[in-house]
């Protein structure tokens, strides 16, 4: 019994310590580690213009829709208006088509056609007087030639201004209020584009969250496709962790998972809103059991509204469920 006891009060310091050392390895296999993170926003520039206010500082939460830059938009805004312009003339013209001819024009079109009438009826007359004479010998053939063109012409103007009246009596063609139409149509795009152009001068939040960074100052000119406002979106952040192999096929999205934060006392739920389906190794088939059990798989749980002052960045251990036997 004494001897017994001896060798177990000699080797009880190194069984304690794997004992110990077990234990830990086993709690380590059941974790999945990580940090706090949120999702990062860059709200990019789409022109080089001058930076002319920035009424939100950097760390601010904000909401959607909320104005945390503002570039120089006078040249846009010229444009703009010049587009409104065209849509406006355009919508005219197609509705000036639509009316048709004003009685006005159509009175004015009956007195052309009433005053070519005369005209040919005194060339008609004249030419028929100078035919006579050209029979008496009175003038020459040329002067009758003369004046057979001059009653052809009159004829000719008299076609025409019924022809003018006609077109005007007839009204508009549907090919040209279709034409018109597409005119006005691509007037309009015009102008949402060059809205839309304008619109994108003032950064917006397009989401609820945390404005991280400016990365230009007030008066700088941004250029073409750099972050003009970055942000940390969401009210509370998510847990990235990686998920070791054998527990891969015990999470699905949507579970529950406990998730531990180093400064916080008490434990917090998370839920698993998204796990990759690729493990972080590869390639995954040409591995055996104990290479596949180093694999892991990124995994993001999000954590509960309570949790939204927690910083990023900040080490988190998420428990996993037990990895069952075979």
């Amino acid at each position: 019994m004494n001897l017994r006891g001896l060798a177990v009060n000699r080797f009880s310091p190194w069984l304690l310590s794997s004992l110990l050392l077990g234990g830990c390895l086993q709690d380590d296999a059941d974790l999945a580690l990580g940090t706090l993170e949120r999702d990062r926003i860059a709200l990019t520039a789409t022109v080089a213009e001058v930076i002319v206010d920035l009424p939100v500082v950097e760390g601010t939460q904000v909401t959607k829709g909320r104005v945390l830059a503002q570039l120089d938009a006078r040249q846009q805004q010229a444009e703009v208006e010049r587009a409104t312009a065209e849509v406006a003339q355009a919508q005219a013209h197609l509705e000036q088509l639509r009316n048709g001819a004003r009685p006005e024009e159509i009175a004015a079109a009956r007195a052309r056609v009433a005053g070519a009438e005369a005209e040919l009826r005194d060339a008609e007359i004249t030419y028929q007087r100078n035919q006579e004479l050209m029979e008496k010998k009175s003038v020459s053939k040329a002067e009758l030639d003369r004046t057979l063109a001059q009653r052809d012409g009159a004829q000719a103007d008299l076609d025409q201004a019924k022809q003018q009246l006609d077109e005007l009596l007839a009204g508009t063609r549907v090919e040209e209020l279709a034409q018109a139409q597409a005119e006005l149509n691509a007037a309009e795009a015009r102008l949402s584009y060059q809205q839309a152009l304008l619109d994108d001068l003032t950064i917006v939040a397009t989401r609820d969250g945390i404005l991280d960074s400016l990365p230009w100052n007030l008066g700088e000119r941004v250029t073409v496709g750099s972050p003009v406002a970055v942000m940390l979106a969401g009210t509370a952040p998510y847990a990235r962790v990686y998920v070791p192999e054998p527990h891969r096929v015990a999470i699905k999205e949507g579970d529950a998972l406990t998730v531990r934060i180093d400064g916080l006392k008490d434990a917090l739920s998370g839920q698993v809103r998204w796990i990759s389906a690729l493990p972080a190794f590869t390639p995954y088939y040409a591995l055996n059991a104990e290479d596949r059990s180093r694999l892991v798989y990124l995994t993001e749980v999000q954590l509960p509204a309570t949790a939204a002052d927690l910083p990023n960045g900040v080490p988190v251990q998420v428990e996993l469920p037990p990895v069952a036997q075979q």
